[in-house]
């Protein structure tokens, strides 16, 4: 199939973070930057939808002790599942992600994201990484069957630290190798 048959591509990029400017909005700005780079390399276009799941936080609640969604809920769910391609991106503390992180894909259901590749964007607070944080989020996204690519990025406090060079330039790397999976595995996911 030729690059052209499958342009543009839509990428839905969800921050479970507190809002713009903080280090998880960045983080989900940065891969999804990395993302549209790698995909354009290739000669496909990008349509990006940002959601902010903070911003749903009332709706999802509304959804747990009713049972209903929203409006603003139910397009942020049709534009997730009828994505290409997704970027996640979450704060994680004590190797658990955001109570909205969890909330959202509680919402989507079993089966929801089948085979839907996915770049995992970690941001954590903590200096010391548990070992096997990376792991704990590829399971809570192969609940919704959903497709992660190998590479996890996971920043941390120093990644943020502008005298951090080294650091930052280790998060560059590890962002732009996960972007390359993403476009790759969003070209096979639409063949």
């Amino acid at each position: 199939m030729s690059t052209a048959a499958w342009s543009p591509v839509s990428l839905a990029v969800l921050c479970a973070g507190v809002g713009y400017g903080r280090p998880t909005r960045l983080l989900a700005d940065l891969a999804a930057e990395a993302v549209c780079r790698s995909l354009a390399a290739g000669g496909a276009r990008a349509e990006v939808e940002v959601l902010e799941l903070h911003r749903l936080t009332a709706d999802l609640a509304q959804h747990s002790a009713r049972g209903r969604a929203s409006l603003d809920l139910r397009e942020a769910i049709a534009a997730v599942v009828t994505a290409d391609g997704l970027v996640v991106a979450t704060p994680v503390l004590a190797a658990s992600p955001s109570e909205v992180f969890d909330s959202f894909f509680a919402v989507l259901g079993d089966k929801a994201l089948s085979g839907m590749p996915v770049l995992l964007a970690l941001n954590s607070g903590s200096h010391r990484q548990p070992p096997d944080l990376a792991q704990v989020m590829r399971r809570r996204l192969a609940d919704v069957h959903a497709e992660p690519v190998p590479t996890v990025v996971v920043a941390g406090p120093a990644d943020w630290q502008a005298t951090a060079l080294s650091d930052a330039a280790r998060l560059r790397a590890c962002i732009g190798r996960a972007a390359v999976e993403l476009a790759a595995a969003m070209r096979s996911h639409r063949q």
